[in-house]
């Protein structure tokens, strides 16, 4: 083992001192990343990785800073932003990542990117390459 692996084992050791707490957060975030489009919520990803679901609050927002509600929003907008860019109606990229209505998407877009799900679309359709041959 060579000088920059030992520090490297080091400062993992000092950061992150429980191997299976990060395997655990880590494989949270995973299972949201593969299904995202499904209804997650915090009881339902405590129960697949045997923990509290306070433990897992507290698990994952130390380690990514924060909520997997939070990730999960994330995640489901920037999916939503391609879907967006390749024509999908702002109603059916909403249920196709997950949202359950219409409205409570656009505002989180809204929040999240600054502008609403129609604007994005118009403002990625006249960006578009092949709008402009």
């Amino acid at each position: 083992m060579n000088y920059y692996q030992q520090e490297v084992m080091r400062i993992k050791a000092l950061c992150y001192p429980n191997d299976k707490q990060l395997e655990a957060v880590i494989g949270i975030r995973h299972y949201m990343d593969k299904n995202f489009d499904a209804d997650i919520n915090l009881d339902f990803l405590s129960d697949i990785r045997f923990t509290s679901k306070f433990h897992l609050l507290r698990l994952f927002k130390r380690y990514y800073g924060i909520t997997p509600k939070q990730y999960l929003t994330i995640r489901r907008i920037e999916e939503s932003k391609r879907c967006l860019k390749n024509g999908m109606s702002v109603s059916q990229t909403c249920y196709t990542v997950g949202f359950e209505t219409p409205s409570s998407f656009s505002t989180l877009f809204k929040k999240k990117v600054g502008i609403c799900p129609v604007r994005f679309q118009k403002e990625q359709f006249l960006q578009s390459p092949s709008r402009s041959v």
